[in-house]
This record gives structure tokens, sequence and C-alpha cells, in this order.
């Protein structure tokens, strides 16, 4: 499956912003200008390639799309399409699939219509929402968690970090839980249940006490969730030994998973934090517990900078901020490491994952997947983009499984567990994989020499004609330069050098 995205993105795609009611495609009147390039820019290129007519109508066309931009002559629309036609389209090997069979998974025995649901988070918080996600195509949502507290949130109570391009990535919440009341939500879950009955409902919670505990997943299961998760470990209720403050007490996940599940015979899955350094502990007591899922991961303990002139970390409230919980696609390493754990641990054996943290496109929840999820939910995501990325999360997921033969998502899952290991001790170390230099693409910057000078081994220098020159004798292939080159003009080489035979220039 090929993917150019990384050469859009930077090159075309930084100027736009993902219109909502896109000027383009009024402007068009004959494709969906925004739609494509939505996809590219959630790395789906192949699939609006099939989305085209066979005839390219733009090659007569004067791009009336560019001129109603918002950001009018700073957009190539009509360039982009034609990389889509020129670029893509002669590459791609596979039909669209006709359905979406392929997407049909379970959550612990429950079927769904496919693995992405809504987190537990603003985003499925009342029932405009969460009817909005299931008509745009999202499977179900975990719902955001309910509790007896009166709940009073601070403002403002987000912030972010951003990558060079603008867009955020990452993110940090001090967001706390439902600040509707019980009776409220119940009687959200009855409606949803009622008017969606395939749609997964699965109600996040979170109690002060065993009874409570135990009151609220039978709540939940009275008026219509499908499965109840046990919200162990928010970052931001951590006063009175709630929220991630349980998650780090296997003793405490191990009783009130038993207290929920006393009431309560529809699936359980714990939340758990990932502020700690193992999450097998908490995952094994959630078992011993009742639990029949894990859900992971939360978002992190953060704090994200502080400001050099007022002194104060954001988000600033009134003067003041706090330690809240960081997500968005920076933290997806960290998730994927916690998921991985858990999919290994043979103990955990026949429990649900659902993973979540950082994913944006279908290979985000691809990776999820292969490392042992059977669904993936999302949250920062569909803050910054909405619910309408669900159509390239389904239909990349989609075109990847018809591509490489799957008959359902099920069949990847746990396909990459036997690439990571936990420790460093299993790697090899005897050969070295130089860096291979593309001269056409190479514009001579020096970024490579200087990394492989200041960070590196000392290994690479410009030649008379501003290219790069490799000191076999001294490169260990690390492939710092791989990563820095802005160009992506270096790649691994095929070539495989052993360490114990000498090296020529």
């Amino acid at each position: 499956m090929i993917n150019t995205t990384p050469f859009i993105r930077r090159a075309d795609m930084i100027r736009c912003v993902l219109c909502d009611n896109a000027p383009c495609d009024s402007a068009c009147g004959v494709l969906n200008p925004s739609g494509l390039l939505r996809s590219i820019w959630f790395g789906n290129e192949q699939v609006a390639a099939l989305r085209l007519p066979k005839i390219n109508p733009c090659e007569s066309c004067e791009a009336p799309c560019e001129r109603a931009c918002l950001r009018a002559g700073e957009v190539p629309i009509k360039g982009m399409i034609r990389n889509l036609y020129n670029g893509v389209m002669p590459n791609v090997e596979t039909e669209a699939p006709e359905d979406e069979s392929r997407l049909r998974c379970d959550m612990c025995g429950t079927p769904l219509e496919n693995p992405f649901l809504l987190s537990s988070s603003v985003v499925a918080s009342n029932y405009d929402m969460c009817a909005r996600a299931f008509e745009a195509g999202w499977a179900g949502a975990c719902f955001k968690t309910i509790c007896t507290l009166d709940i009073h949130e601070a403002s403002p109570r987000f912030s972010a970090l951003y990558s060079d391009g603008g867009s955020i990535m990452g993110f940090k919440n001090i967001e706390q839980l439902s600040d509707h009341g019980v009776a409220e939500n119940m009687a959200v879950f009855r409606r949803l249940k009622a008017e969606y009955p395939k749609k997964f409902i699965m109600a996040s919670i979170m109690g002060q006490d065993e009874a409570e505990w135990r009151t609220l997943a039978h709540l939940c299961q009275e008026n219509g969730a499908d499965a109840v998760e046990l919200n162990f470990s928010c970052p931001n209720m951590a006063e009175g030994g709630m929220g991630s403050d349980i998650g780090q007490v296997p003793e405490l996940v191990e009783r009130l998973t038993a207290a929920a599940k006393s009431d309560c015979s529809i699936p359980v899955l714990a939340k758990l934090t990932p502020n700690v350094a193992n999450m097998s502990p908490a995952a094994e007591a959630a078992l011993r517990g009742g639990a029949d899922g894990i859900a992971a991961i939360n978002t992190i303990k953060s704090v994200l900078g502080v400001n050099v002139n007022t002194y104060v970390s954001a988000p600033a409230v009134h003067g003041n901020s706090a330690v809240g919980g960081y997500s968005g696609n920076a933290v997806k390493p960290i998730a994927l490491r916690f998921i991985s754990e858990l999919a290994q641990n043979s103990k955990l054996k026949g429990m649900h994952l659902s993973g979540m943290g950082g994913v944006e496109t279908w290979q985000d929840a691809l990776e999820f997947i292969l490392l042992g999820a059977g669904t993936v939910q999302v949250t920062t995501a569909v803050m910054q983009y909405g619910y309408r990325i669900i159509e390239d999360l389904k239909a990349g997921l989609n075109l990847y499984l018809a591509e490489k033969g799957f008959a359902n998502v099920g069949e990847a899952i746990g396909l990459g567990l036997d690439s990571v290991s936990h420790t460093t001790d299993v790697l090899e170390r005897d050969t070295v994989i130089f860096p291979h230099f593309n001269r056409e693409h190479c514009i001579g910057c020096g970024r490579c020499t200087i990394s492989c000078s200041d960070g590196g081994h000392q290994a690479l220098r410009l030649n008379e004609a501003r290219r790069p020159v490799m000191d076999g004798r001294s490169c260990v292939g690390c492939h710092l330069c791989v990563l820095v080159c802005p160009q992506n003009a270096i790649t691994p080489s095929r070539k495989r050098i052993s360490r114990s035979k000498p090296v020529s220039t």
C-alpha cells in the first residue's frame, strides 16, 4: 500500500484548514475536493484515488475551487488532484471493497459494525453528540464518565502543543467527569438504545465507594448499556482516592472491579492508568475481580510548559494551573507500549483489549490492532477534526484488509506482537545497515552532516558539490541521518555489513 502522505502534507496540504462546509466543494460542482483533501491529510490517498472518475475533470478546469478557498492561492487543490491521478491511481492494485463486512468485530461477544468507538470524554457526553457520531458511522461510544459528584469545570481547561504544520500534536486537559446527573444520563442511554439498537453503548463510571461502583454498574445495565467501563485512571480526579489513584493500586482495582461486577451481568472493562511503570499488575488484579477486558490508555499526567512572562503553566485559570491529562498523537508510542505489554501477558489471555491514545488515522488504529487491541477508541482527533474522521478510518482500514486478503479485522489482531520485545537484550548486534543516499532528491542542505557530526559518529561530510560522502569505517548504522533529512533523500540500504569484517570507505 503506497503512502505519499508525508510529501503531500509538507508541500501542499500545510495550508489547508479542512473546512466545515468547504467553499471549494460548492465552487467545483463536479468533485468533492474537501473530502479528497481530507483523505490525503489522513493518509488515505488510495481511497481518494478510487473515488475519482476515470478521466480527470480538472485538466481543462480553471480551478475555481482554489479561488474559493478561504486561503485563496495557498492550497494547490488542482495539483493535489493531479497527483492522485498521476502518482497514486496507477499504483492502486485493489478495488474499493463493495461493503464494510470486513470491519465487523465484537466487544466481549457483542457484535460491532466496526472497531471504532468514541472514548469516554467530552466527545460522547450527551444524546445529540452520540447520535450524530452514530449517524456518521461510529460503531459505538463510551459515554463520558458518570458519577454522583457535583462537577463544576474550570475555564479554560484545554491547552495544546502544535506541530510545525500547525496541527495539534499534544493535547492537555483538566476536564473532570460528566456534569450531568445520573438520572439524566440514564435517560440518554434509554433513548440511544431505542433509536440506535445496533450501536454499542459503553457506560464509563466512577464511584466513591464499593456500594456506589455496584449501584452505578447496575443502573447502567438496567438502562440499556451494552458494557461498563470502570474509570480507574482519570488523572484529574485523584483527590480522595479516585481516578488514577485507584489504577496505581492493584488491590483497589480488584476490589472495586469485583464490586461493580457483583450486580452486573454485561461485560465490564477496567480502564487503567498509564501513570505506572507496568500495567500488568493492575490488569491482572482487574481479571481477578471479574473484568472481561481492559481499556488503555487514559491520559498521561503532564505539565504543558510554563509561560515565561506570567510563570503560570497552561491552561491558566485565574493565575493558577494544575497537572492534567496529556493526549494526542504524541502519546501513541506510550499507548502502544502498554497495549503490547498487556497482549503479551499470558495471564490475560482471552481478555478483550480496547486500545486508545493518539489515534488519528486508520494506520494509527491498525497499529493498535496489530499489537493486540480488538477495538480502538478515539477522542483527541475527534475534538480537533470532528466525527467525520470515521469515514477515512473505516475506508482506509477496509481497503487495507482487502488488499492483504484478510476476511475480517480479527485476523489482524496481534500480528505485530512477535516483533516487540520489552528488553533490548534480544536484538542482533553484529551487523551494520548503512544509509543509502538518493543524489537526485538531495538538495545539499547538510542537515545530515551536522547531525552526524554533533549527534552521531562523524561519518558524513559534504563534498564540493554539496552532496554527502560517507566514511564506512566510522558509520555505525544508527540512521540519525535518515530521520533528519528534510527531503527524505536518505533511506536504509539493503546491504548489511558484518562488524567482524573490514569496511572500505
